[in-house]
């Protein structure tokens, strides 16, 4: 049953919240917890603490399995909310249109198309919403929502258990979403299982079929062009699948610890982040009717954790987030050189996503950090708060309804951006991509972007940047 706060259909994007972190509920929330998620303003410390792991090892779930924003939502009172509002003051280009919130479990995955809006939780269901109301949802028996990707009629979700699902909507009637079937298929599971050879050790005396995750699936990613998803796992793999008959063509062993993100361009290139702090590069080659990939080099090495990576719609730079709350980037026009990194966040980076010029950056510290590249620079335009906790996934989709500037000017572009939390919320927000920055002039210091330059190339000064890590602070696991 939906129940509205305001029974009213969906505002125009121009009419929209402010962002404001401070919800009611926050006050409740334990002060056990007010160094690591402390409710603040559109604000960041310079310092970067972090999740690092002291023992290099993996924990046996994810860091946010123990979260603490297991609290009551302010919105108890109904299973379903949905919040929306105008104000007749002149109003922000981005800010906040509306609130999702579903009592069943914590927000860990999101994908946008067209018009509508999958989530997915660690409740185990799926749900689908449309102009921010309930659409459609369904449930699937493989435990937490980790991750979902859209290639046209078919959706993929992965799991917990290292199941990938594929679903398919009813073409009689749209709200229906049936089974399609499991990756790998049951026949190939059967075929794969009668060599004794398409068994590899996946943990000590344990063996498994290489065409099988034997963890949970991170993050997935799809090549449209050649028709590819890509899946990353905590077994420290990443496979590769053919979509049109769900066959696995590869599986490599990326990475020394969980391959955390797994993201795909042009050119046959995958990039690929782990909890063993390396970002690598791949190029696909075709070898008869297979494919293989081939390690190219190592963007990234350090100590923390990579959680998230990102490239932009263009596939000029290259985003990788990580546990100490920074994101560095790279520019393929140069060959893949280190453009600098984005200082905005006082705690781990925990998802990115690009759209046009913009980047988004979700944080354990609750907030939205976004930025626009202009060739080598890059601007915090505004920071979004309003989520009372870790900001776990984010999808960004075109707003149509965008205008066209007077001659000369460029076109208003706006994008619709899908945050999700632990909170158990999703919000949802306008922001405008030519939008002069919204950051406070004492605080322009707290968003930056960290570089110095000889000539057109960035030269790199160690006493710049803060510690990948802090000795007296570490993470249940350096899984995401």
């Amino acid at each position: 049953m939906l129940t509205e706060a305001n029974s009213l259909p969906r505002p125009k994007f121009g009419s929209m919240l402010h962002s404001d972190p401070n919800i009611s509920s926050s006050a409740k929330l334990s002060t056990a917890n007010d160094d690591d998620y402390s409710t603040r303003n559109s604000s960041a410390s310079a310092a970067s603490p972090a999740f690092y792991d002291h023992s290099r090892m993996s924990g046996d779930g994810s860091p946010m399995t123990m979260s603490p924003w297991n609290q009551t939502s302010p919105f108890y009172k109904s299973p379903w909310s949905n919040s929306s509002s105008t104000f007749e003051e002149t109003l922000p280009q981005s800010g906040l249109i509306g609130s999702l919130v579903r009592e069943e479990g914590h927000i860990y995955s999101l994908a946008a198309a067209g018009d509508l809006l999958y989530t997915g939780s660690d409740s185990k269901n799926i749900r689908v919403w449309k102009n921010l109301k309930e659409f459609s949802g369904f449930k699937s028996n493989s435990g937490l929502v980790k991750a979902i990707v859209i290639s046209g009629v078919k959706i993929f979700t992965g799991h917990q258990d290292g199941k990938i699902r594929v679903w398919k909507v009813s073409p009689k009637n749209l709200t229906v979403h049936k089974r399609a079937g499991t990756l790998p298929t049951l026949k190939d599971i059967f075929k794969s299982s009668i060599k004794p050879s398409n068994y590899v050790e996946v943990r000590r005396r344990r063996s498994a079929l290489w065409i099988k995750h034997s963890d949970a699936i991170s993050c997935m990613s799809l090549n449209e062009d050649q028709g590819l998803l890509y899946t990353a796992s905590w077994d420290r793999t990443f496979k590769v699948w053919r979509i049109s008959d769900s066959k696995c063509l590869e599986s490599v062993n990326a990475h020394d610890d969980a391959v955390n993100s797994v993201v795909t361009c042009s050119e046959g290139l995958v990039f690929t982040g782990s909890a063993d702090g390396t970002v690598k590069l791949w190029r696909r080659e075709l070898q008869g009717k297979g494919t293989k990939h081939l390690f190219m080099q190592a963007l990234l090495k350090q100590e923390c954790a990579v959680t998230a990576l990102a490239i932009s719609s263009s596939d000029a730079v290259v985003y990788c987030g990580s546990s100490d709350g920074l994101v560095n980037f790279w520019e393929r026009d140069k060959q893949l050189s280190h453009g600098g990194d984005l200082k905005g966040h006082k705690q781990a980076i925990l998802c990115l996503a690009a759209a046009g010029n913009l980047v988004f950056s979700g944080s354990a510290d609750k907030t939205i950090c976004v930025w626009r590249r202009d060739r080598m620079v890059h601007t915090c335009l505004s920071v979004l708060t309003g989520h009372t906790g870790p900001v776990k996934c984010l999808a960004v989709e075109k707003d149509r309804e965008s205008t066209a500037g007077d001659k000369g000017a460029p076109v208003d572009q706006k994008w619709i951006v899908y945050s999700g939390s632990l909170d158990k919320s999703v919000k949802v927000w306008s922001v405008c991509e030519y939008a002069p920055p919204n950051i406070p002039q004492q605080q322009q210091h707290q968003y930056q972007e960290e570089a110095a330059f000889v000539g057109n190339f960035p030269v790199w000064d160690p006493s710049q940047f803060e510690q990948c890590y802090s000795p007296g602070r570490t993470s249940q696991s350096r899984k995401y």
